[in-house]
């Protein structure tokens, strides 16, 4: 048996008083278990088998097998979340990009940052500024990272504008009709990626640089991971009907 940290990214039924639940974790990326008997009434399971359940997992660990749940001790339920509509929606788009990331980069880190998001989303953070730090955060770990620090072209920190289609800051020698974004906007894109998320305590973002910066990952995650996630476009489609 041993212990692992881990979050549950997705909970299914199996039988009639069973589940598997696929949980990432820190050390082992995601982990597939059976819970059994989680579903009956009396088992020391039922509260803590449910995605979005943040823990200390005790399990009879099998290597690309599923492994089997013996014990649960919770952290965060993050039940703010599960009684909001609009957060768990995020929380679920952030498990399902997390789930893809750690793929390609199995670092501690990830999980940290992932935890830090949640509990901000949790405290009643701007989710879409919290969605949108973690998206850039994680672009490094996909190998994909954005020139932020200087123009993308020639290094010149003289800069203009910010545009996925060259792949980050643009200064005015090598501006070429690429679509203009505003100040506060080249100024909180590196504040998003250089921020510790667990230490924020204050967001005051306008609506035009939220939406700038938004439309950029969203373009820059199209143009350059290949991630098609469908929670990302139910997000999307969220976002429309609240401008």
């Amino acid at each position: 048996m041993i212990e692992v940290e881990g979050i549950i990214l997705t909970s299914q039924d199996y039988g009639e008083t069973s589940k598997i639940i696929n949980v990432i974790t820190k050390e082992y990326g995601i982990i597939g278990m059976i819970a059994k008997g989680c579903k009956s009434i009396k088992s020391n399971l039922r509260s803590a088998t449910d995605k979005l359940t943040y823990g200390k997992f005790y399990i009879y660990y099998k290597k690309d097998k599923l492994s089997i749940l013996s014990n649960v001790d919770i952290i965060d339920n993050f039940k703010s979340i599960k009684k909001d509509i609009t957060k768990i929606s995020y929380a679920t788009y952030l498990l399902e990009l997390t789930g893809q990331v750690i793929k390609h980069s199995l670092k501690f880190e990830i999980f940290d940052l992932l935890i830090s998001a949640l509990t901000k989303i949790n405290e009643d953070y701007d989710p879409l500024v919290i969605m949108n730090i973690l998206e850039l955060k994680y672009l490094d770990y996909l190998g994909v990272m954005p020139v932020i620090d200087s123009c993308c072209k020639c290094g010149s920190t003289s800069i203009k504008t910010l545009s996925s289609d060259v792949g980050g800051f643009v200064c005015s020698k090598c501006y070429s009709n690429e679509k203009i974004v505003s100040d506060k906007t080249i100024k909180l894109i590196r504040m998003y990626y250089y921020v510790d998320i667990s230490k924020i305590t204050k967001l005051e973002v306008s609506k035009e640089a939220k939406n700038e910066i938004n439309s950029f990952l969203n373009e820059y995650y199209d143009r350059y991971t290949g991630l098609y996630l469908k929670s990302k476009n139910f997000i999307n489609n969220l976002n429309k009907l609240t401008v």
